[in-house]
């Protein structure tokens, strides 16, 4: 591994780990983070796999088997091939699937039991985009290549087939969506106001 490789993954690794702290409020430190956190390790062995996985064709059977065995360990399943950019956390993780054509932007956090997921056998685009700043709540399903606008919250239990725009609280089954307002930031006092379907 290069210098400059070995730089960039600790980096990656460092930026995880932070935006892990930052974004769960049950972290007590960086050490308990990155010693007990299921969804932190599910995505440092993932940002290993997709290294193999693009390296080389002969090293994507080896990157699938350690992405098999990640599951096994973390009860998270990416696929080696999607992509996924920087500070991505998975709160609680397990039951969670990023399918192989997803690509997911910077800064984005879902939490546990959510599927990118595909409803086609193309070997085409058959998985979500989801641009940065975007929140998938407990349960959501994005199925199909449909893309998810920068900073759109998904509530929880959610099935997003249609495109949601950028700035949108996207709640229902099948998802429904409308503007986000000032209270969907979950400001201090405000969630009373809060569209009780992003919990649901």
């Amino acid at each position: 591994m290069t210098k400059s490789l070995w730089d960039r993954a600790r980096l990656r690794i460092r930026e995880d780990l932070e935006a892990a702290v930052a974004k769960d409020p049950a972290a007590t430190s960086r050490l308990q983070m990155a010693l007990v956190s299921p969804g932190l390790h599910a995505v440092w062995l993932y940002r290993l796999t997709h290294h193999l996985w693009q390296r080389s064709v002969l090293l994507r059977l080896p990157a699938r088997l350690l992405s098999n065995l990640a599951r096994a360990v973390t009860g998270v399943e990416i696929h080696p091939g999607a992509v996924i950019g920087r500070r991505f956390f998975i709160d609680h993780g397990m039951g969670v699937v990023i399918g192989e054509t997803s690509e997911v932007g910077d800064d984005v956090m879902i939490y546990h039991g959510v599927t990118l997921g595909g409803r086609s056998l193309s070997q085409g685009k058959r998985h979500p985009t989801v641009e940065n700043g975007v929140t998938i709540g407990t349960g959501a399903r994005i199925i199909g290549p449909v893309r998810i606008g920068e900073g759109v919250q998904i509530g929880a239990n959610a099935v997003v087939v249609k495109d949601v725009p950028a700035h949108h609280v996207a709640v229902g089954v099948p998802a429904h969506y409308r503007p986000m307002r000032p209270a969907d930031a979950f400001a201090a006092g405000a969630l009373d106001d809060v569209d009780p379907a992003i919990w649901i």
